[in-house]
């Protein structure tokens, strides 16, 4: 059996930073102990797999697994699959994603990138005292969670963020989760990291989830329903944010790295 695939770096505009991710589009859905091997061998924050949906809800399924296991939500896969489809066809505008967890996802043309929609996931204030120890914080302006595993922990500024050392054991015992930790930004509007120690990712690059969480939160606090935004990793990535009702629209550019084609007897 010879699969094509490709890995592509989201939220990047230039090869080598944001987030890359593997992109495999297949006839049909395969056993999913193998679509967890291959996203194992691939060993990125996430493998996308899509096939063509023939219920007509929207153009392909897609799901996404990291090294270890299957996801609810992958933003920086989606857009990956996206510009995997995009690229390849210059007369398509945009092509919609039907995910199990998720709803129908969309990626758009928006200039030289794309804009990506996702559901809104608002966040809510909730005492989380074991994840501010485990990253090292003495405190916290606020703590949040949203019902999807998210976690937000809003500090003072860009600075501690930036600073961040965590006892990644001690996240991944909490559970399986996203831990987002946020600030006003310094050479962006807002600025982020983000944790995923239980799923295998101690630090995910660029994580477009994490946004549709901190999208809601941060246009009613900043007063307004766009803003940038930066996460701060190694390889870091910036990205638009803007709230539309329900949806996070997110905005980003991606590049194609590798071409290739799995082996499987």
């Amino acid at each position: 059996m010879r699969l094509g695939f490709a890995q592509i770096d989201a939220f990047a505009s230039a090869p080598f930073t944001g987030n890359p991710a593997a992109v495999m589009p297949l006839s049909g859905w395969l056993d999913d102990a193998l679509l967890q091997k291959i996203a194992a061998e691939n060993n990125l924050s996430e493998t996308a797999f899509f096939i063509p949906d023939k219920s007509g809800a929207a153009d392909f399924e897609l799901r996404w697994f990291t090294p270890v296991a299957e996801v609810e939500m992958c933003g920086h896969a989606t857009l990956a699959s996206g510009h995997f489809v995009l690229s390849s066809d210059d007369a398509r505008q945009r092509v919609r994603f039907r995910t199990r967890m998720a709803g129908v996802l969309e990626v758009a043309r928006d200039g030289a990138g794309y804009a990506m929609e996702l559901p809104a996931w608002a966040p809510a204030p909730k005492p989380l005292p074991d994840a501010v120890a485990a990253l090292g914080l003495s405190g916290a302006v606020e703590t949040l969670w949203h019902s999807s595993r998210y976690s937000l922990i809003v500090v003072e500024n860009a600075d501690i963020v930036r600073a961040l050392d965590p006892d990644f054991r001690a996240l991944a015992k909490l559970g399986d989760w996203l831990t987002i930790v946020s600030a006003p930004g310094d050479d962006s509007d807002i600025i982020s990291r983000c944790f995923a120690p239980a799923h295998g990712i101690d630090e995910d690059p660029v994580t477009g989830s994490a946004h549709a969480v901190l999208t809601p939160y941060w246009a009613k606090r900043l007063g307004r329903d766009r803003f940038s935004a930066f996460q701060a990793s190694a390889r870091g990535g910036r990205l638009s944010c803007r709230l539309d009702g329900d949806r996070a629209v997110l905005g980003g550019d991606c590049v194609t790295v590798i071409e290739g084609t799995f082996l499987l007897g």
